[in-house]
């Protein structure tokens, strides 16, 4: 899967393939679906409260007699039936996030850089370097690739406080580090950029020598000069 490279100042290069262990051409729709639903319901406040029956104060005891008034019975002040009285399974301040296995927040995101990349709104970004915050030269960028109508994520190799900062103040562009971006946000967006250093460090083979158990030290101690070491102790005792 090949896709365009860009410059920092936005002149368009050539072509380059991506990495075909993350860019498979495989959408996991369902994925999509669980992830994007959990972050919309993680956003929820979760703050209605109502007040029940053992909150609402007064009504320790029975507004009037139960027979012989000719009203109807009732026990205490606080029943929901009554103005100013409880509310029954009323809302309670609560969570809405529900929990999403690391696996399944992975696959929903390689299933939307996947499908970025299949619809053709995903391009490789130069490494972009700012001395000092400018969102003149953000601006710039977006406008020379023709994406100021659209959102726009650029996905930066590490934490860079310069570009966060200089796109903070345009509302359609939003920049996170490689690898802490969600399949939401790669959906939210129209264009995704991703730095061409960000791919080189993520498909990197990772060397397993460290992990290598060391080799025994050659021995060249025969089974015969073993038998003779062990008489010569034998007879000296």
């Amino acid at each position: 899967m090949n896709v365009a490279t860009y410059s920092a100042s936005g002149k368009s290069g050539s072509q380059t393939a991506l990495p075909a262990d993350l860019f498979d051409g495989t959408v996991n729709e369902d994925a999509l679906h669980q992830v994007v639903t959990a972050v919309l319901a993680h956003r929820r406040q979760g703050t209605a409260s109502t007040k029940n029956r053992a909150i609402i104060t007064g009504g320790s005891r029975k507004p009037w007699r139960q027979k012989g008034t000719g009203r109807a019975r009732a026990g205490t002040v606080r029943s929901p039936l009554w103005r100013g009285g409880s509310v029954v399974f009323g809302p309670q301040p609560r969570s809405y996030a529900p929990k999403v296995p690391k696996k399944l927040r992975r696959l929903a995101l390689q299933s939307a850089l996947n499908a970025r990349a299949l619809d053709g709104d995903l391009a490789l970004l130069e490494p972009v370097e700012l001395d000092a915050p400018k969102t003149r030269r953000v601006a710039e960028l977006i406008d020379a690739l023709e994406a100021g109508d659209g959102n726009v994520l650029i996905l930066t190799a590490g934490n860079k406080p310069n570009v966060h900062l200089s796109a903070r103040n345009l509302p359609s562009v939003r920049v996170l580090p490689w690898g802490e971006g969600s399949a939401y946000d790669v959906l939210w967006a129209d264009l995704v950029l991703v730095e061409t250093s960000a791919l080189e460090a993520s498909s990197a083979p990772v060397s397993t020598s460290a992990d290598a158990p060391p080799e025994a030290p050659a021995d060249d101690t025969t089974a015969d000069d073993a038998e003779e070491t062990t008489d010569e102790a034998g007879g000296e005792e």
